[in-house]
């Protein structure tokens, strides 16, 4: 693809087969690329990227912004920035956004599992973990950055549940994989019972069987600790299944 963008981890852009990363120095020119192409659906106003980019918009605020688009016209060629009351980034229809492909992996993934194609969910679920494991547009700290990011965070949670689910039923070699995803899994998300589950599921068909019950002993004793409740029906099924 001509048009290449990655904004998880180190930015780097390719738009019709030019290397314009480079071009964007400073914080304030790639958010304001960040924002655009995150958005690129639609027009965004002055106010909506003054917000976007100033937690306290600066004295000259019209002119900074007036500033900004231009350099950026520059690197990227003014037919790709529309408008100038409200500005818009033209992308070819092709474009690849990793954002957007991390999305649509966990998607592929999820029609997979329904159609209980695992290689094809193991793949979709390791496109999308590999993008969203990394921080979108790290050394900025802004509202809609924190959206994106929590956002972020659930696709990556999706696929290592997707992956687990995947590798245990590839079985064979892969149970050691779904071993490491499931307990990664649970450091990222302790309360999420599906890494439990996912665990537990693995210990057992490697023969494990009694570390699998300390699993449910530990999510047990969790949950009741910190929140005063008791793990879901579909765990305790899991759990009663195994004790038989």
């Amino acid at each position: 693809m001509a048009t290449r963008i990655q904004l998880c981890g180190r930015l780097a852009a390719t738009i019709d087969g030019e290397r314009v990363d480079k071009s964007l120095a400073g914080t304030q020119a790639r958010l304001l690329f960040a924002y655009l192409v995150l958005h690129r659906m639609r027009a965004s106003s002055h106010d909506e990227l003054t917000e976007a980019l100033w937690p306290e918009p600066p004295r000259a605020a019209d002119s900074a912004l007036y500033a900004l688009v231009s350099r950026l016209r520059r690197a990227l060629g003014a037919e790709r920035i529309e408008g100038r009351s409200e500005v818009r980034l033209v992308l070819a229809e092709d474009a690849w956004v990793d954002v957007e492909a991390s999305r649509a992996a966990v998607h592929r993934g999820e029609s997979a599992a329904a159609q209980e194609d695992w290689p094809s969910t193991w793949v979709a679920a390791r496109v999308a973990q590999h993008i969203a494991v990394r921080p979108l547009i790290p050394e900025a700290d802004m509202p809609w950055l924190e959206e994106r990011r929590r956002d972020l965070e659930g696709t990556y949670l999706r696929a290592l549940e997707l992956a687990a689910q995947a590798s245990l039923r590839i079985g064979g070699g892969e149970l050691n994989t779904a071993e490491r995803t499931a307990r990664l899994l649970i450091r990222q998300a302790p309360f999420r019972e599906s890494g439990y589950r996912y665990l537990m599921e693995a210990l057992a068909e490697s023969g494990n069987a009694a570390e699998a019950l300390n699993v449910y002993e530990t999510l047990r004793t969790l949950l009741r600790e910190e929140l005063g409740a008791a793990p879901s029906p579909a765990t305790q099924d899991l759990h009663r299944a195994l004790l038989g």
